[in-house]
């Protein structure tokens, strides 16, 4: 595992979030601080095979913070949550080091893989609030996921993602093979 300093965290928060005054302030008011020595904890024990006690403590972080970390999640160092309500971190999940996400990002699966399902999140990628970043893809080093947006293909280093992926495939029992909009009637 990676030497992960509190200090170089606490910096990484600071540096990251403009807001931040103190140390004391970020350590005592900072859900993500909280969540991530919870997810630390929970993580340690996932690897030592305590299954059901990993989940639990992470069950208990997730009622208490609102920030879903699956313990087997593999984190870097100084990954800031900022305002972390509603994050969501599914269980193959990689994130690099220096990453920032922000409220309601989800780190998940599209629920049709088996093994590695989840996404890879590479050093350095901001991911702004809101935004679904699904499946086993990679968001590459130094990369900027927009608010909002929705990520199912990997992405280029340095690039920065924006918009929606969402689009109607089916009516009722009725397949269409191209994009429908409210104008369209007929089916392809």
């Amino acid at each position: 595992m990676k030497d992960i300093s509190i200090k170089s965290y606490l910096n990484h928060i600071k540096e990251m979030d403009p807001a931040a005054r103190s140390y004391l302030e970020i350590i005592l008011l900072y859900p993500c601080v909280h969540i991530m020595i919870n997810y630390r904890i929970a993580n340690y024990l996932f690897g030592k095979k305590f299954i059901f006690l990993a989940s639990f403590i992470s069950l208990m972080g997730r009622k208490k913070w609102g920030i879903e970390i699956h313990p087997g999640a593999k984190i870097g160092k100084n990954f800031f949550i900022d305002h972390g309500m509603g994050v969501v971190i599914g269980e193959t999940t990689v994130v690099g080091d220096n990453v920032t996400i922000y409220q309601g990002v989800t780190l998940g699966g599209t629920g049709k893989e088996t093994g590695k399902r989840h996404p890879t999140i590479e050093d350095n990628v901001i991911i702004g609030a809101g935004a679904k970043v699904l499946g086993p893809i990679v968001i590459s080093r130094g990369s900027k996921i927009g608010a909002g947006a929705i990520v199912i293909k990997d992405t280029v280093e340095d690039s920065t993602t924006v918009g929606l992926a969402a689009h109607t495939v089916r009516i009722g029992n009725r397949r269409f093979n191209r994009f429908i909009t409210n104008k369209d009637n007929e089916c392809d």
